[in-house]
């Protein structure tokens, strides 16, 4: 069969696509992420979702680029109207019309040749993404029908018909039909017949893809002004297309595309339909006359069989859509919208701010736990969702600021107030810009997990036991040490990583004996340390009935680059958290901190937290032995310019170290690190005056690090009248981790001290 030649595809048009895409997708702040496990290799026909026009681009670029196949795509036959340039280019680049006379022949010789086809099943776009209907089966709007109807069939019997043609090729070869064979080398075009039995080989895969973008804002932006300038008055529906997309493509967007598992269509039939379709695929000589197979053939096997294909049809299109639908990128306007739409259809026209914070952080956990589900990667990260439960959240407070300016929640007295509008009905052209929660609803209504994470804390948030949510707050911070860990593992990192002499693990840890003691303690570890410095020390607190956390800070026990990301106030936040999980389980509250921990622990200490009765101290580094310190601000602007200017990272990002102790310290420590520990310490300085609770100091005698003269320093500042300075003797930094002159049995006796409320310390 002859290619008809107006659907050659043009390898330079096709090559200099690529290259425009690629410096297109510079310039832009659309960020795409592809997600698969090498189904672009394996893949024949590519689904597609539709929720914007410049997304038809995209899959041909992305699979162009992972695999270096072409691409055959289906496009709307009004695009191909008296061929114009723009059709002549559609078309030089692998589109197709809907309307060509032999689309889907056409399009099964393209995947035997090795090319890959893509298909949006939906038909247009679905700007309202409600997909399930009152029944739970899936549906769209049809704009011209101006109706719901089913997804299009027209994957499922292309993946059909060619399995068919296949069956035919392998039967003729193994039967010894040369003749038959080699027909059909001549008609695709093929150079052996060793190529067209690979093809037949292979199995014809369907794969289902969603593409999902988040945020979608509906503020102005240049592509909605500048087309208002130049139409004087868009119509309702480019208008509404120039303000979303051009959202999506000017402002920083992710556009998560994933790919779902295969759909292969030879398990839909049965052993007997199998069998039956080998008969009849010896009646048909071509393979057009599998595509033309009809309930109305001469004989009944044929009759049968195109039966049995229609039906097959319809149940492989309810798969792919099905696998389509629930491969959504789930993310925190999700959830949100969801929470949202349940607690109005339970009755509530309000909720409380604190109450709907725990709830949807409820549901990020839940959500976590849902292993069919695919999460958005700022709900895998702690750093991104963790403000939720203080209303301290940038992706929560953009979503409230885009649903209260559409006029569907009223922040007011404490209160998030549900409004009217939230549940009119909105035309297809206007709900994009007039209700954003139920477009985000309506995507995420065909997961089951979704339901159940958001039914579930709605039900649990009201009287959700304050230990529960420590515990799970605490599984934030193990969280969070895992995703930094893997954030900076890559190769760019490799080198400084491999370098590194750490053997302990640095994730934080949680000890909650069953007859615990009414002090609870934090521990705080050192600079270009992690937890497992002050580990040894928690087990012996935690043997003596003690609670005790062993806090991470920020950029530590994962690798230097992480630390060279990383403020002062980074490492301060999880010293706050610790104190306020723990605060869950006691009533009174010690920090322990070693070095930069002390100083860390004494600055929160400043800000006279609820429940805090002391700070022990140890080798906090006012003053340091080794006067290059000194340097540091200089060495750290420097690298700043040189970043800015250039790709380099610095004229030296790292200084190499011997630590004492390897195995827990990092050997190249950040300069912005020791930069950011200096900021530090002169904050400390001037807050020193507000500490009021009971402190001991402890310092070595001969610390190689630090400079003895710190702890007094510290101590003349300090506004606590009930504050203790203790020497050791130590030719060491690291006394709390070697137990050097008891420092473990003082920490202890304080800990006793400030254990009842009716004890105090003298000066």
């Amino acid at each position: 069969m002859d290619q008809d030649d107006a659907l050659q595809i043009n390898p330079s048009t096709y090559e200099w696509s690529v290259r425009i895409f690629t410096i297109l997708k510079k310039i832009l702040r659309v960020n795409l992420k592809l997600h698969h496990e090498g189904q672009v290799d394996s893949g024949d026909i590519f689904l597609f979702n539709h929720f914007a026009r410049f997304e038809t681009f995209i899959p041909q670029y992305l699979i162009y680029q992972e695999t270096g196949a072409q691409c055959r795509s289906v496009a709307s036959k009004d695009f191909f109207v008296e061929r114009s340039a723009f059709s002549n280019y559609l078309l030089s680049v692998g589109a197709v019309p809907n309307d060509h006379p032999r689309l889907l022949p056409f399009l099964a010789e393209e995947i035997l040749r090795g090319r890959k086809v893509i298909i949006f099943p939906e038909g247009g776009m679905v700007k309202d993404r409600r997909v399930v209907d009152s029944e739970g089966h899936y549906s769209v709007y049809s704009r011209m029908a101006k109706q719901r109807r089913k997804h299009h069939t027209g994957a499922a019997v292309l993946a059909l018909a060619l399995d068919a043609f296949k069956t035919a090729i392998l039967q003729a070869h193994q039967t010894g039909n040369v003749k038959r064979v080699e027909s059909w080398v001549e008609a695709l075009g093929m150079d052996s017949e060793d190529t067209l039995l690979a093809a037949a080989r292979r199995p014809t895969l369907i794969v289902p893809a969603n593409i999902t973008f988040y945020p979608i804002r509906v503020s102005d932006n240049i592509l909605h002004k500048v087309g208002e300038l130049v139409s004087r008055g868009l119509s309702r529906r480019l208008s509404e297309e120039l303000l979303i997309e051009g959202n999506i493509l000017l402002k920083d967007t992710d556009m998560d595309i994933r790919l779902g598992d295969p759909v292969q269509p030879p398990r839909f039939w049965s052993w007997w339909e199998r069998k039956l379709m080998t008969q009849v695929s010896r009646k048909i000589d071509s393979l057009d006359g599998f595509f033309g197979l009809a309930p109305e053939g001469r004989s009944w096997d044929v009759r049968l069989i195109a039966r049995r294909m229609r039906d097959k049809a319809g149940q492989i299109r309810d798969e792919y859509m099905h696998r389509m639908y629930t491969g959504v990128t789930v993310n925190l306007s999700h959830l949100a919208s969801s929470i949202m739409l349940t607690l109005v259809n339970r009755g509530q026209t309000e909720v409380d701010h604190a109450l709907f914070h725990k709830i949807l952080y409820l549901a990020v956990k839940h959500a976590q736990k849902e292993p069919s589900m695919h999460l958005h990667r700022s709900l895998k990260n702690p750093e991104a969702y963790g403000g939720v439960l203080k209303g301290r959240c940038p992706g929560l407070e953009r979503f409230l600021k885009t649903t209260t300016s559409m006029a569907l929640v009223e922040r007011i007295n404490g209160q998030y107030r549900f409004l009217a509008k939230l549940l009119k009905e909105n035309e297809f052209d206007e709900i994009r810009i007039e209700n954003l929660v139920v477009v985000y609803a309506n995507e995420v209504e065909p997961i089951p997990g979704v339901r159940r994470s958001v039914r579930q804390s709605v039900e649990e948030a009201p009287s959700l036991d304050p230990q529960r949510l420590a515990k799970l707050r605490f599984d934030d911070e193990r969280i969070a040490y895992a995703w930094d860990r893997q954030r900076f593992s890559k190769p760019r990192h490799e080198e400084i990583n491999q370098q590194e002499t750490v053997t302990e693990s640095g994730e934080p840890f949680l000890f909650l004996p069953e007859e615990g003691k009414e002090l609870g303690v934090v521990l705080v570890h050192g600079f270009s340390a992690s937890p497992a410095e002050v580990r040894p020390f928690a087990e012996k607190l935690q043997n003596l009935g003690y609670p005790v956390i062993g806090v991470r800070l920020k950029g530590h026990g994962t690798s230097p680059w992480d630390l060279r990301e990383r403020s002062w106030q980074d490492w301060l936040e999880p010293v706050r958290e610790g104190l306020t999980i723990l605060s869950a389980f006691t009533p009174r509250l010690c920090l322990v901190g070693f070095s930069t921990g002390g100083g860390l622990s004494l600055l929160l200490a400043a800000d006279q937290p609820e429940g805090l009765v002391g700070v022990a101290a140890i080798s906090v580094p006012m003053k340091f032995r080794d006067r290059r310190i000194i340097f540091v601000p200089l060495v750290h602007t420097a690298n700043r310019l040189v970043r800015w200017v250039s790709s380099f990272e610095g004229i030296m990002p790292f200084r190499v170290t011997q630590p004492e102790h390897p195995h827990i310290n990092y050997r190249n420590k950040s300069v912005r690190g020791l930069y950011e520990l200096s900021s530090m310490l002169e904050e400390l300085d001037e807050r020193l005056p507000d500490v009021q609770c009971p402190v001991i100091l402890i310092q070595g005698t001969d610390d190689p690090t630090v400079d003895p003269e710190s702890v007094e320093l510290i101590h003349k500042k300090l506004g606590t009248r009930q504050k203790e300075v203790v020497m050791v003797p130590a030719t060491r930094h690291g006394i709390l981790y070697e137990d050097t002159g008891d420092t473990q049995e003082r920490i202890l006796s304080f800990l006793a001290a400030v254990s009842s409320p009716k004890d105090a310390r003298a000066d």
